[in-house]
């Protein structure tokens, strides 16, 4: 294992830019995993890091053991850092002290959307990003697509958010939406507060693509015209609508009942 204790280092300089912009993980095509919980499962479902940086503080914490031992005599380049150094790095306070580089993965664009997807519009917080791509992940929906105003999926925030969900999706960044919604063979579904139909009432047991959109202003106009349905969830009036993470996972989840159900 190779020791970096100097902040001039080139390697380090260069873990420095990925930590800390979104605009050189998008670059350079790699991101950062920060943690035991999402360095294991990356290992468990895509394989081997680019890197693995450890503190040295970390060094002989179990799970960091075990992890070194997966990894080594892989090639995989493995790097020690002072506890100073690593901390510039680092997100998570009072974390074990481990982080991979990855590529980002970019898988094959489909051509035509035939089955279950969700649809971002716009989305601005990481936090709901993340929590969104836990549900959909949970609820077994595969394909994820974000416009070009959409938070960076690969963040740190919004890794963390997703606890490992986002290796387990195909996810797609700065994607027109509308001329991918325009080919859909399946419903087109965005919830509305201003239609009646709820997500108790719609067919649900077969494939679908749901639509969110910005935290405050909903999903556009443009793309709101291309949804083959509106559907609301039912909530008391006197509590203003529900965050957009909370609607993603009622959603989901009434399409697992229903397909589980084999009912509408």
């Amino acid at each position: 294992m190779k020791s970096i204790t100097s902040r001039e280092n080139p390697l380090y300089k260069e873990f420095k830019h990925l930590a800390t912009s979104s605009q050189a993980r998008r670059k350079a095509g790699r991101t950062l995993l920060d943690g035991v919980h999402l360095c294991e499962a990356y290992l468990q479902h895509l394989g081997l890091p680019q890197c693995c940086i450890v503190s040295e503080d970390s060094m002989h914490h179990p799970e960091v053991m075990t992890i070194l031992g997966n990894i080594e005599n892989t090639g995989t380049q493995c790097i020690s850092l002072p506890d100073t150094l690593y901390r510039a790095l680092s997100q998570v306070e009072h974390g074990v002290g481990l982080m991979f580089i990855i590529a980002t993965p970019s898988p094959e664009f489909p051509a035509i959307l035939t089955t279950s997807s969700v649809v971002l519009d716009n989305l601005q917080d990481p936090g709901n990003l993340g929590s969104i791509l836990r549900s959909a992940a949970a609820a077994g929906i595969k394909n994820v697509f974000c416009s070009h105003g959409t938070a960076f999926a690969w963040s740190p925030k919004v890794m963390r958010a997703g606890m490992g969900a986002h290796f387990l999706l195909n996810i797609f960044e700065n994607v027109d939406l509308s001329a991918l919604l325009v080919t859909a063979r399946i419903p087109v579904l965005a919830t509305s507060s201003h239609t009646r139909q709820t997500i108790y009432q719609t067919r649900l047991d077969q494939d679908v693509v749901w639509l969110f959109g910005h935290e405050g202003q909903g999903v556009s106009a443009e793309l709101m015209a291309l949804a083959t349905e509106t559907v609301t969830i039912p909530q008391q009036a006197a509590i203003e609508s529900l965050n957009v993470a909370a609607s993603a996972a009622i959603c989901f989840f009434e399409q697992v009942r229903q397909q589980l159900s084999g009912m509408h």
